[in-house]
C-alpha cells in the first residue's frame, strides 16, 4: 500500500504543483517578443549556454506557467528572477510559455561518471543513474522518476510534469538538492519531490542528473 501512495504522489512531478491547473492557452507568436528579455539568462529560443540556467525550449506550457506564477509570487525563490515577473501578467506568462514550449531543446548529453556512494563504495554513475531513473529503490523509498517523466524523460506536458531529458545535469542535481533541504518547495501539499530527495544521497543525486541528461528518444 505505501508504494501505491508513493508512486501516486510522484505523478505530481519535479515541482509541478496544484492538478487543477488549468492548461496555458498562451499565443506563441506574441510569447516571442515578450520572452526577449528572458533570452539573456535562457537563450533567444529557450536554450541556455549556462548550466546553472535551465532550459526552457520544449517544457510544457502548463508547467512553465506554474513555475512563473511560483516565482512571481514568491511561493519559489529564484534570486536571479526577483522583479523579472513583477509587471507581467496571467496573459504574458501564457504566451511566454507557449513559445518556449513551441521550441527544441537541444540536448546536454551525459559523461562518463564515477560516484561514491555512503557505503564507500565506488560504482559507475550512469549505471547507478540508469536504475534510478528507471527502476527507482524501494529499499529507500524511492519510486521510478518515469513514471511521471516518462521513460524518455520527456515529462507529460497535459498533466504539468517536465521534461528532464537534454536539461543540464548541474541544473537538475541543484533542483534535487534544493527540494531535498526544503530550499525548493512549491512541489504542493504533497511535498512529493521534497519526500523523494530527502532519500536521496548526493552520490545518487548526481548519477540520476548525469543520466538524464543525456536522454534522447
Amino acid at each position: 500500500m505505501k508504494r501505491i501512495v508513493i508512486n501516486t504522489a510522484l505523478a505530481l512531478g519535479l515541482g509541478i504543483g496544484a492538478a487543477s491547473l488549468a492548461m496555458a492557452d498562451g499565443d506563441a507568436k506574441a510569447g516571442q517578443t515578450k520572452a526577449a528579455t528572458c533570452g539573456a539568462c535562457h537563450g533567444a529560443d529557450g536554450n541556455s549556454a549556462v548550466p546553472t540556467f535551465p532550459k526552457l525550449a520544449g517544457q510544457g506550457e502548463k508547467y512553465l506557467v506554474k513555475q512563473m506564477m511560483d516565482i512571481k509570487s514568491g511561493a519559489r525563490q529564484v534570486p536571479q528572477m526577483v522583479g523579472q515577473l513583477d509587471n507581467a501578467t496571467p496573459q504574458d506568462m501564457r504566451d511566454i510559455a507557449a513559445y518556449f514550449h513551441a521550441q527544441t531543446m537541444q540536448l546536454s548529453g551525459s559523461k562518463p561518471q564515477k560516484v561514491k556512494l555512503n557505503s564507500g563504495e565506488t560504482v559507475d554513475g550512469l549505471t547507478l543513474g540508469r536504475k534510478l531513473f528507471r527502476a527507482g529503490d524501494a529499499a529507500i523509498g524511492v519510486p521510478a522518476c518515469m513514471g511521471c517523466h516518462s521513460p524518455t524523460g520527456k515529462g507529460n506536458p497535459p498533466a504539468g510534469f517536465p521534461r528532464l531529458s537534454g536539461q543540464y545535469a548541474e541544473y537538475i542535481e541543484k533542483q534535487l538538492k534544493a527540494f531535498r533541504e526544503g530550499s525548493r518547495a512549491n512541489d504542493g501539499d504533497t511535498r512529493v519531490m521534497r519526500t523523494v530527495a530527502k532519500h536521496l544521497s548526493d552520490a545518487e543525486i548526481s548519477a540520476v542528473a548525469n543520466y538524464i541528461a543525456g536522454l534522447t528518444d
